[in-house]
């Protein structure tokens, strides 16, 4: 309704006071309300859903298609449709995003891009050649 896509189901919770270490790679959706040292990383073959709640932390690089973070990131983050950043989120590192909603208290420091489209890759590459032409 009203345009918002089904969310994939939470299907794994790392759970407040459990540390994992090492690559993480998942499918549908996770949620962090511990510790994780290393990648979190959603599969590119699925709609993924990361969730990095108020106490959660990771130190590693992040990436999925929608992202929710009220925690803390150590390294880069990218989201391939939709970043949230809730009031208490704080990343450290550079952020990629397709889509970005951020709420006032949330903090990045790092550098922030937007991702293009496809349609606007196409759209600047149009430009570039008729420039050239």
């Amino acid at each position: 309704m009203f345009g918002k896509k089904k969310q994939p189901p939470i299907r794994t919770l790392i759970g407040e006071g459990t540390r994992i270490e090492g690559r993480l790679a998942f499918t549908d959706a996770l949620r962090i309300d511990g510790e994780v040292v290393g990648d979190v990383v959603g599969s590119d073959d699925a709609p993924t859903l990361l969730v990095i709640s108020e106490k959660a932390r990771v130190n590693g690089k992040v990436k999925a298609r929608h992202v929710i973070i009220n925690g803390t990131v150590e390294g880069p983050v990218e989201s391939d449709e939709l970043l949230e950043l809730q009031p208490k989120a704080r990343i450290y590192g550079d952020v990629r995003y397709q889509s970005l909603e951020m709420h006032q208290g949330a903090t990045i420091e790092g550098v922030v891009h937007a991702l293009k489209t496809p349609e606007q890759a196409a759209s600047n590459a149009l430009k570039l050649a008729s420039n050239n032409g």
